[in-house]
């Protein structure tokens, strides 16, 4: 996982010069684009920090081995739904949210109130019926 914590880490070497940039040629006239500049640059060493950590805590991958075969890789890689349709309700139940913003606070009570049966019902999805574990 080094080569991903350094991608990240190095993301606040790029985004806190431009940052300032930024500032100098806005005059700093306009803070907002400077703080969210920034907080990206936090942003960047936050997960370059995450990564560096769970990489000490975690072997060596196949991926950070540069003579690792293919077949190393192999395997389990995690559990993926391979048919569920909770995701599209609950972004269906997100965009009522996010729409709510634009046309009125109603809108985005009921988008909220969608988007919690739709997570509990993705959350719950192989607990219950045919795919019960």
């Amino acid at each position: 996982m080094k080569n991903e914590t350094w991608l990240f880490s190095g993301g606040v070497l790029f985004f806190v010069p431009v940052a300032f940039v930024y500032g100098i040629l806005t005059g700093w006239n306009e803070l907002v684009g400077f703080v969210a500049l920034l907080l990206t640059g936090g942003l960047a060493i936050l997960v370059g920090a995450y990564l560096a950590v769970t990489a000490a805590r975690i072997d060596e991958r196949p991926e950070d081995n540069p003579r690792a075969d293919i077949h190393e890789g192999a395997g389990e890689q995690g559990f993926f739904s391979p048919h569920s349709w909770w995701p599209l309700a609950l972004s269906f139940g997100a965009a009522l949210v996010f729409t709510g913003a634009a046309v009125g606070w109603w809108l985005s009570i009921i988008g909220v109130a969608f988007s919690l049966v739709f997570l509990c019902g993705w959350v719950y999805e192989y607990w219950v019926g045919e795919h019960a574990h």
